[in-house]
């Protein structure tokens, strides 16, 4: 290949659909990364037992099927191959005590199944609904734009600046203010509490209420899809249509640095002591940790190092992955069609949790998020047999003790293979409390601590998979830094997207999106 283009280090789906879009408008694109194969948070593998495929971190794809970036892609990914499977339950909790309540793409079952809150929940659903415009202008498109500032000047003219600003102000609505103010039912509010963690929030935080109106919405709308035969086939899909333009990806290379000369990105020399120029621009899908303090070093502006040291990453997750003989028996059978179940005793569960995990301790009663893949792609185990994705979203990155007081904490507080197994238990003890005989048909385990899930991908900071806190002042128009501006970065020809990034975390590839296009 002859000097790339763009040179794109990382190969997340902000890369991926980047990488994409810019090989699509005739762009020479070369994409780097530093593991053995592609797809940053995306990696399927047969981890326990043979015919039995794990996603062993990401799995549901309702952000990418709903995006701007799958909206032009789709028909190029599908000719390579790329299906999705779905549910017509993308989700559901499960309380200790057996009740249940479960959401359906279906808005009339829906408003019934919440009884006496199906007024109030038609009515959250269709206020995203209506508002969606602005909305999703917001949340996924480019906020120093043209673009934008005509949206906010026209909803200002239609709405009347005053009432603008009093919607954007409700929009701020904590979870908890939203929950316990509209639903009556602590059912009800047990089934959207846990959501807002998968925003990297929790039920106390600005905008959660927001967040999560707008995540039951797409979940009604679009469902909980995974790709179908393993999310390694999206990679499969993505690695096709780039090299199909012309780009050349190339795995185990690591970027040791991004060459500057005269304040602009000119290429980088990988680890191996390899220089590559690029034409036109370095594009690194990476946390401000690895951009600034790695890859510039002594480059990176001052003012950029400073604002690094105090950017802030939120909590680990936990996952854990289950190889079964056959498929799970809850307390209710519609249990065993949803896509993506919680497990939690509701709104003060999570938030308990939650609260735990910031300060450091092993939650006493983990939220559990169970992904129940089989049920909706059956090709990814033998037949008769189910295999089950965990996914515990509030886990300390550095561990000052066990809320519950039982489990022995490494005096340097870092997680330990004892450790993670142990608190595995602890989450299983949970998990075979609703499912009739669960011990016997299990086949296999296998647990990844956040110090795992970081050893695995070094985005992952302490394991946290959503590039840093999703807190209101690291979200919008200031991620990751106060005067970040469109994917810029103080060094010209240098750009940063992924999650670290506006429109921020997820599998939507909204950075890589706008970034591409702009390019």
């Amino acid at each position: 290949m002859t000097a790339p283009d763009h040179i794109i280090v990382g190969s997340g789906i902000n890369a991926l659909v980047c990488a994409a879009v810019l090989g699509n408008k005739g762009g020479k694109v070369l994409l780097l990364e530093r593991n053995d194969r592609i797809g940053g948070c995306i990696r399927t593998d047969e981890i326990i037992a043979p015919g039995f495929v794990h996603d062993v971190m990401a799995t549901t794809f309702v952000l990418f099927i709903t995006s701007p970036a799958y909206a032009a892609l789709a028909a190029d990914l599908g000719r390579h191959g790329l299906q999705f499977c779905n549910a017509k339950a993308p989700t559901g909790v499960l309380r200790p005590d057996g009740s249940h309540l479960v959401q359906r793409m279906d808005r009339p079952a829906n408003i019934a199944a919440f009884k006496d809150d199906g007024a109030q929940y038609a009515a959250d659903v269709g206020d995203i609904e209506k508002n969606a415009g602005l909305l999703f202008g917001l949340l996924g498109g480019g906020l120093w734009t043209y673009p934008t500032f005509k949206l906010l000047a026209g909803e200002a003219w239609r709405r009347k600046p005053r009432n603008l600003a009093a919607f954007l102000g409700e929009a701020l609505v904590p979870a908890r203010g939203w929950l316990e103010t509209s639903y009556q039912s602590y059912l009800s509010r047990a089934l959207w509490a846990p959501w807002v963690l998968h925003a990297g929030l929790g039920p106390e935080d600005a905008f959660s209420g927001q967040i999560a109106k707008v995540i039951a919405f797409a979940l009604e709308a679009a469902g909980a899809p995974v790709v179908k035969g393993g999310a390694k086939n999206l990679l499969a899909a993505f690695e096709a249509l780039i090299t199909e333009k012309g780009g050349v990806i190339r795995t185990e290379a690591d970027v040791a640095s991004v060459i500057v000369e005269d304040g602009r990105a000119i290429g980088v020399t990988l680890t191996s002591g390899e220089t590559v120029r690029a034409a036109k621009s370095v594009i690194c899908s990476v946390t401000p940790t690895q951009l600034y303090e790695r890859l510039l070093g002594q480059a990176a502006p001052e003012a950029d190092l400073d604002a690094t040291k105090k950017y802030r990453y939120g909590k680990g997750n936990f996952q854990i992955h289950y190889a079964l003989d056959r498929p799970p028996v809850w307390p209710d059978a519609s249990l065993g069609e949803v896509a993506l179940l919680h497990l939690t005793p509701g709104l003060d569960g999570v938030s308990k949790a939650c609260n735990e995990a910031a300060r450091g301790m092993l939650p006493e009663v983990p939220t559990i998020c169970v992904g129940q893949p089989h049920a909706l792609d059956p090709s990814r185990c033998p037949p008769g047999k189910a295999i089950l994705w965990l996914q515990l979203p509030e886990a300390p990155r550095h561990i000052k003790g066990d809320a519950a007081g039982k489990l022995a904490v490494p005096a340097d507080g870092h997680w330990t293979e004892e450790l993670r197994e142990a608190y595995a238990d602890r989450a299983e003890a949970i998990l075979a409390s609703h499912i009739d005989g669960f011990s016997s048909t299990v086949l296999g385990r296998r647990a990844y601590s956040p110090a795992d899930l970081e050893a695995m991908n070094v985005n992952l900071v302490g394991g946290d998979p959503y590039g840093g806190s999703s807190a209101i002042d690291q979200s919008f128009l200031w991620r990751p830094f106060k005067w970040s501006r469109n994917h810029e970065t103080s060094i010209k020809g240098l750009y940063h997207i992924g999650a670290s990034t506006h429109p921020g975390a997820g599998l939507g590839g909204g950075s890589g999106f706008l970034l591409g296009q702009r390019l």
